[in-house]
């Protein structure tokens, strides 16, 4: 079992910047690739983007392309979403995801593992 807690989710302001947090547990998460998704009131949910267990690779949705940036402390088994140039169409709540296949979870947006979510706020 993996367990993922979210945090750093917020109000901003568009233009703004914020950095989202994950904080794994369980058994071996180092192994597993981690991802964001995201889901705004009344819209599917959308994939964000992916990075490898090793950090060696990352994918991005063209939406958050060049303003987004994950990355990874495998020794504080955390996973990090800096968020700039913030717009309004950013609102939404904020998940961490982790599966053991990094290619599944942008080709499908499956994953074996969800947290709770934090709410991010982009005013305009």
């Amino acid at each position: 079992q993996v367990q993922l807690v979210e945090s750093g989710g917020g109000l901003v302001q568009a233009g703004g910047s914020l950095r989202l947090s994950c904080a794994a547990s369980g058994r071996t998460v180092s192994t597993y690739a981690m991802a964001w998704f995201r889901q705004a009131p009344g819209k599917e949910r959308e994939f964000v983007c992916a990075i490898r267990w090793s950090g060696g690779s990352t994918y991005y949705g063209d939406s958050v392309k060049g303003r987004f940036t994950i990355s990874r402390d495998n020794s504080k088994n955390t996973v990090y979403l800096q968020m700039n140039s913030l717009k309004p169409e950013d609102t939404a709540v904020y998940y961490c995801a982790a599966d053991l296949s990094y290619n599944r979870i942008y080709l499908t947006g499956n994953c074996d593992y969800w947290g709770q979510g934090t709410q991010v706020t982009v005013s305009s």
